[in-house]
C-alpha cells in the first residue's frame, strides 16, 4: 500500500514525517502501557526509525515526563513485590528485561526491606503449605521452599521460614 507522495508503507523518508512517524509508535506503545526508555529504543529501531531521530525524541519524552525509568522501576517492584510476592533475583530479573539499568533497579529495589522480605516470604509459604496439606512434611518443605526460591527469595530465608511454619502446625518432626 502506498502513504500519500507515493512511498511505501514502513519508514517515512522525510525528516518531519521521520519525526512523526517516531512520535507516534512511541506514544501508541505507551498508551498501551509505561515502557522504559530501553524498551522503546527498541521498538523504534525495529520500525526502522533513525537511531538520531529516535534518541532525540527519547531525550524530549524524558523531559516532559513520558519517559520516567526510575518512577517506572519503582512501581514495577510495588506491584511485583505485593502482587507476586517477588523479591531479590527475580525482580532483578524483570527489571533488566524491562531494560532497566543497574544503578536505577537497585534504588527502586531499596525499597523493600527485609522486614517486607520476610513477611512476602511467609505470606506465599503458607499459601503453597496450604496446597501440599497432607503430603509427607520433609516433600511439603521441598515444595515451598522451591516456590519460595522462585519469586527471588534467598534459601536461607525461604527454607527457615518454612520449617518454622511447618512446625507451627506441628507437620515438622525436626
Amino acid at each position: 500500500m502506498k502513504r500519500p507522495g507515493g512511498k511505501p508503507d514502513g519508514a517515512p523518508s522525510g525528516v518531519d514525517q521521520r519525526e512523526e512517524f517516531a512520535r507516534s509508535v512511541a506514544l501508541r506503545a505507551l498508551d498501551a502501557a509505561p515502557r522504559s526508555r530501553a524498551q522503546l529504543t527498541e521498538l523504534l529501531s525495529k520500525k526502522e526509525v533513525p537511531d538520531a531521530v529516535a534518541a532525540a525524541l527519547l531525550d524530549r519524552f524524558e523531559e516532559v515526563g513520558l519517559i520516567d525509568d526510575a518512577a517506572l522501576a519503582g512501581a514495577l517492584v510495588r506491584t511485583r513485590h505485593a502482587e507476586r510476592g517477588l523479591v531479590g533475583q527475580a525482580l532483578s530479573l524483570e527489571l533488566a528485561r524491562k531494560g532497566i539499568d543497574p544503578e536505577t533497579a537497585a534504588a527502586a529495589m531499596a525499597q523493600i526491606t527485609a522486614e517486607d522480605e520476610a513477611a512476602a516470604a511467609e505470606r506465599w509459604a503458607r499459601k503453597k503449605l496450604a496446597a501440599t496439606s497432607g503430603l509427607p512434611p520433609e516433600t511439603r518443605l521441598r515444595r515451598a521452599a522451591s516456590a519460595l526460591a522462585r519469586k527471588g527469595h534467598r534459601p536461607g530465608l525461604a527454607f527457615a521460614t518454612v520449617k518454622r511454619l511447618l512446625a507451627e502446625e506441628g507437620g515438622a518432626d525436626r
